[in-house]
């Protein structure tokens, strides 16, 4: 079992910036992928950026704006957003998926960028 527990949503204003964190504990040993995805009202979940093994893939709305990084001692991936935009207002979640495929999800963060 590996549990997730997100932290650092809130409001911001257009164009600015935020820092999500999401520390993993309990079977991290086992985790391959870490990443965030985000869901807007009425809209799908969506990939917002991953990271395996130090490589990254970003989803084209977010790429040169959003950084993902993980620190594999702590067990932490955090997502700095920059330039944020309206449109990334979401919840905010974290996903990690394990070797055998199976998948956490956090119990999400909201994110709300005021035009």
């Amino acid at each position: 079992q590996v549990r997730l527990v997100e932290s650092g949503g809130g409001l911001v204003q257009a164009g600015g910036s935020l820092r999500l964190s999401c520390a993993a504990s309990g079977n991290t040993f086992s985790i391959i992928v870490m990443g965030w995805y985000r869901q807007a009202p009425g809209k799908q979940r969506e990939l917002v950026a991953t990271i395996t093994s130090g490589i990254t893939n970003y989803a084209d709305a977010v790429k040169g704006r959003f950084t993902i990084s993980r620190d594999t001692a702590k067990n932490i991936v955090d997502l700095e957003m920059n330039s944020l935009k309206p449109e990334d207002t979401a919840v905010y979640y974290c996903r990690v998926t394990e070797g055998n495929d199976r998948v956490y999800w956090g119990q999400g963060t909201q994110v709300t960028v005021s035009s």
